[in-house]
């Protein structure tokens, strides 16, 4: 297969999973392990990079709430600023996390045995939260208390073990803490701005001197992918949610994980 093509495959499986509650790093993880692609330093970094596309569909869909958001920073909105504030106080607890664990995750937790049982107990666990009757208090991810923020933000954590999901963790702990289903999603989209690019930056600065220029072509075809499929996969999302909830979300995380825990039983 050539790198082209592996990239542009790779860009659609992050491009569809980074926003819904499936877990992304666990369907590169397994899409590594089962056919082969992602394999070797280089592609462990570029399913990293390409994050940035799936990130800048973000920023394309929301353009004028992040921008009424920024001006009002300046201009004395307090609401404005209460969400900036509570966006960066989900985002600590992350920070704080990978730094002090970051590395002991990766090289323990890292392998497809575990993608696959967390897929498992995360379907259930979204089964479970779809079906309690929960009465919404919050309707705006713009105006959620500092304390939920927070919380989800801890909650977020949870998503540095591979088939968690970062979406899925924190729109779970905005459910249970009072939001609505369409207000959850929607944070945690934006709870994934400051969360991706960190992730960004850092991976890049890291293997920069190991970048070539075929390196970044092949990159930015993986970017490109992943940003207009992010687009695609959002619009059509939280259309689905509002009105159906997270059951087929659920059931996939179940299934995929059942067929990979059975190729991995028979020595796949």
């Amino acid at each position: 297969m050539s790198d082209t093509i592996r990239a542009v495959i790779l860009g659609i499986i992050e491009g569809v999973t980074e926003f819904l509650p499936v877990s992304s790093t666990g369907h590169l993880l397994l899409a590594e392990r089962f056919f082969g692609l992602g394999e070797g330093a280089f592609w462990d970094s570029f399913t990293v990079l390409i994050q940035l596309g799936a990130i800048l569909a973000i920023v394309g869909l929301y353009f004028k709430k992040l921008w009424d958001v920024a001006i009002g920073m300046f201009s004395g909105d307090a609401y404005a600023r209460r969400f900036v504030i509570g966006v960066l106080v989900a985002f600590l607890p992350a920070v704080i996390v990978g730094l002090v664990a970051g590395k002991y995750i990766k090289s323990m937790l890292f392998n497809p045995w575990v993608v696959c049982f967390t897929l498992i107990v995360g379907g259930a666990i979204l089964l479970w939260v779809d079906r309690l009757d929960l009465k919404p208090r919050e309707h705006d991810a713009t105006r959620f208390p500092l304390l939920t923020y927070l919380l989800i933000g801890i909650a977020q954590c949870l998503a540095m073990i591979p088939g968690v999901s970062r979406s899925g963790a924190s729109i779970v702990a905005a459910m249970l803490l009072g939001a609505d289903k369409r207000a959850a999603a929607e944070f945690s989209f934006f709870l994934a701005i400051p969360t991706m690019i960190g992730a960004f930056a850092y991976d890049f600065y890291k293997n920069r001197s190991e970048m070539t220029m075929d390196h970044m072509g092949i990159v930015a075809i993986g970017f490109v992918v992943s940003f207009v499929t992010a687009i695609i996969v959002v619009k059509t999302f939280l259309e689905y949610v509002t009105r159906h909830g997270f059951t087929l979300f659920a059931w996939w995380r179940v299934i995929v994980g059942s067929l990979g825990l059975i190729a991995l039983a028979l020595g796949r």
